[in-house]
């Protein structure tokens, strides 16, 4: 099974027009997705079991979703569409170039912009918004705005956030 899963995940289940039965699939392969939250279609996963979505968050249409280093997503969390979360690497330094993996925490209330890419070891902090098309090549802190390749912050967001993301009813 462990060999399928990819296949699985990346090129039938995430096609799977129903909502349902893409996220009953995602949770038999050990991903975490918490009560609300919806993973749009054709979003890829890498190593399923490695990745976590709290409640009440919304993952965009053809994304990226690497739990190979471990992926934790917090609660009413806009991951918007195309975006990348990719925990891998190599070791540029080491002559036989291994693979590294480290973990990647978007904390809760964050947005991730269209088209974003945060890289491995990052955190992005409660929150945060990452700008459409931004590279994040480190943690971002919370209530901080970042845009730009790499991102820099270039505002800030207001406390004490409280909305709602996720479904409110089956789509299906």
């Amino acid at each position: 099974m462990d060999v399928l899963k990819p296949v699985l995940a990346n090129e039938v289940v995430c096609r799977v027009p129903v909502q349902w039965f893409r996220h009953a699939v995602y949770r038999a392969m050990g991903m975490g997705l918490g009560q609300g939250s919806l993973i749009m279609g054709h979003t890829e996963l890498i190593r399923p079991e490695g990745v976590r979505v709290g409640a009440d968050c919304v993952i965009g249409r053809h994304c990226l979703l690497d739990g190979r280093g471990g992926l934790d997503i917090g609660d009413h969390v806009n991951v918007s569409s195309w975006t990348l979360l990719v925990a891998g690497s190599h070791d540029l330094a080491d002559p036989s170039f291994p693979a590294v993996y480290r973990p990647i925490r978007i904390e809760t209330y964050a947005w991730i912009g269209t088209r974003a890419l945060v890289l491995q070891g990052v955190t992005v902090g409660e929150g945060a918004v990452v700008a459409a098309g931004a590279v994040v090549t480190g943690d971002v802190a919370p209530y901080a705005v970042v845009a730009g390749v790499p991102a820099r912050p270039i505002g800030e967001r207001p406390r004490g956030l409280s909305y709602r993301l996720g479904l409110r009813q089956p789509m299906w």
